[in-house]
């Protein structure tokens, strides 16, 4: 009896483990900023900030990609957009890794961030800071 609790105690905690992974154990803003660091050439993220090489990310969480008004995507990204894309978490994390993988044909140069945790501390970051709900 003792072994079925122990092996279901162990099953829980290896879906749980497995399910935080999936879901990101969420970042640290305070991080990413530090992290955005390496964005800023190409970025703002104030709202009503300028666009530089790259569109400013103010409200960028529930947008569609290849959509701010006054910046001119690549057809990539407008497609990718037409095609559903919506900047989220999971999809910024995956874009985030290596853009030109997710979205061929971007006009974003930038190789990526190679570290999850620094993904998911911009993405902290971008959240606190572009007006997101």
């Amino acid at each position: 009896m003792r072994s079925i609790f122990t092996g279901l105690a162990a099953t829980a905690l290896v879906m749980t483990m497995a399910g935080a992974a999936l879901a990101g154990e969420g970042g640290d803003a305070a991080k990413g900023k530090k992290v955005f660091t390496r964005c800023k050439a190409c970025h703002t993220i104030d709202e009503g900030g300028a666009d530089r090489i790259g569109p400013n990310l103010h409200g960028v969480i529930g947008r569609t990609a290849g959509t701010k008004e006054g910046f001119k995507f690549s057809d990539a990204m407008i497609q990718h957009g037409e095609d559903g894309l919506v900047w989220n978490d999971e999809t910024l994390h995956t874009y985030l890794e290596k853009p030109a993988a997710m979205v061929p044909g971007t006009m974003m140069s930038f190789p990526g961030l190679k570290k999850e945790k620094d993904r998911d501390n911009v993405i902290a970051y971008i959240e606190s800071e572009s007006g997101a709900e």
